[in-house]
């Protein structure tokens, strides 16, 4: 099985399918989601200097550029202990594996990616999979499934499943190297009295409590010329993460996406993460007979990192004014926090993005209807985790008629699930202040 698959050439026969080519490709270069959110802030404790050494040495070993294959599991090893199959982890780690069902990492192949690699060449594809199916197993079966070079023969070792290619960020992708496994240290010592312990036991590393960990795939590597947007990295996480509060206090990634070692993952996603991520304060001051500031204090209180992290979501802020007497309210004014860039990614169009522990002040002039009339302000707050993205799905559907069927059904199935994260993250209300003649 191939360490890292060849590329064939991208042939478009027409000036518009090079352009969606020039667009998937593009495309590939940012970390799909749900991602989300946002894996940077987060196992409290400080490391000396012989800890981040051996944590360095370890994740230069366990993070390649390409992962090698797994090989031919050992002879003493049952079919459970060598399945790549997260389910047969799940068989013995079962609160680990329904964790891990619900979190995104699970769905990093989903439909999001899948329709681009219908379009992809095997070169762009693998760019992609260094981070959503990481797995040498995994971008073999991929590179099966849509008749790339350098692919397996179609008989598969037991061992390895035919739906592994799908199955996203799978436990062996951070767990297993050549049918070794790995782990943080345990909690606490564990007795055992024949000392025989499942797949030969498993290496532990204080490497997996450390941010570092994931920068892996939440950082872009300066060292590759990596993609930016007006000198800006497109992953700059662990950058972030570095110059956040949260670091100097020695809290890591962990901390917060795997609270007490569970494997969740939430991030933007989220509605509780979020919330704990972002303090909003509204505070009314009347200016005038018929004027008010409406003042916003947004506070970055909890993330680790930029919030949001990246370009993908985007919240906005809605401002509604509404006649307590009548029912009847209108919107006088919106705030997007977040990077907008557009489609194509080459120009920034904003970046409003909130800085770990910092905070954003707004003020907002607001003159009212009628100065006598009794009136409340209304904030909502309304969370799209994957804006970016459908901004991207919409641009592609314009040129349905240069897709394949099957690419098209998964296109506008990601659209779908795009939009069907979005929430309200929260909603608050203000009265306008009376105005006293004696101001």
């Amino acid at each position: 099985m191939q360490q890292e698959l060849g590329s064939r050439k991208a042939v478009g026969p027409s000036f518009m399918w090079q352009f969606i080519r020039l667009l998937l490709y593009l495309m590939s270069c940012l970390v799909w989601c749900g991602l989300a959110f946002m894996l940077i802030a987060c196992d409290r404790g400080t490391a000396n200097d012989t800890e981040q050494t051996s944590s360095s040495e370890f994740l230069s070993r366990h993070w390649p550029a390409v992962l090698p294959p797994q090989g031919k599991p050992p002879a003493a090893f049952t079919s459970l202990e060598a399945s790549l199959d997260p389910q047969s982890c799940g068989e013995c780690h079962v609160a680990q594996f329904k964790q891990w069902q619900s979190s995104l990492h699970s769905h990093t192949m989903g439909a999001g990616i899948q329709w681009q690699l219908q379009l992809m060449s095997q070169q762009a594809g693998n760019k992609c999979l260094r981070c959503h199916a990481p797995l040498a197993e995994q971008k073999a079966l991929v590179a099966l499934k849509h008749n790339w070079p350098n692919a397996p023969d179609k008989a598969l070792p037991d061992w390895l499943p035919a739906n592994l290619a799908d199955a996203g960020l799978v436990c062996a992708a951070c767990h297993v190297r050549r049918h070794q496994y790995f782990g943080p240290p345990a909690k606490q010592t564990t007795q055992t009295t024949s000392g025989d312990f499942p797949h030969a036991g498993f290496t532990a590393s204080k490497a997996f409590q450390d941010s570092r960990f994931c920068a892996t795939c939440h950082q872009h590597n300066e060292k590759d010329n990596p993609p930016r947007v007006n000198g800006k990295l497109q992953e700059d996480t662990w950058n972030q993460w570095q110059q956040s509060p949260q670091a100097q206090q020695g809290i890591h990634c962990q901390n917060c996406h795997m609270p007490d070692r569970q494997h969740l993952w939430r991030g933007i996603h989220d509605a509780d993460m979020t919330r704990q991520a972002l303090d909003i304060q509204l505070r009314l001051k009347r200016t005038g007979v018929n004027t008010v500031n409406v003042e916003v204090a947004l506070h970055n209180q909890g993330a680790g990192h930029h919030f949001p992290t990246y370009m993908v979501p985007k919240v906005t802020l809605i401002f509604s004014l509404r006649n307590k007497d009548s029912g009847k309210e209108h919107i006088f004014h919106r705030y997007v926090i977040g990077w907008q860039v557009n489609v194509a990614l080459t120009e920034e169009q904003f970046d409003t993005r909130i800085p770990a522990g910092e905070i954003r002040h707004l003020k907002i002039p607001l003159t009212l209807p009628e100065a006598d009339a009794h009136w409340d302000v209304e904030l909502a707050v309304e969370v799209m985790p994957r804006e970016h993205y459908e901004r991207t799905f919409l641009q592609s559907l314009k040129y349905a008629d240069k897709l394949p069927a099957k690419t098209l059904n998964i296109l506008r199935q990601a659209l779908s699930e795009a939009q069907a994260t979005h929430y309200r993250l929260l909603q608050l209300q203000e009265p306008v202040p009376l105005w006293n003649i004696a101001n």
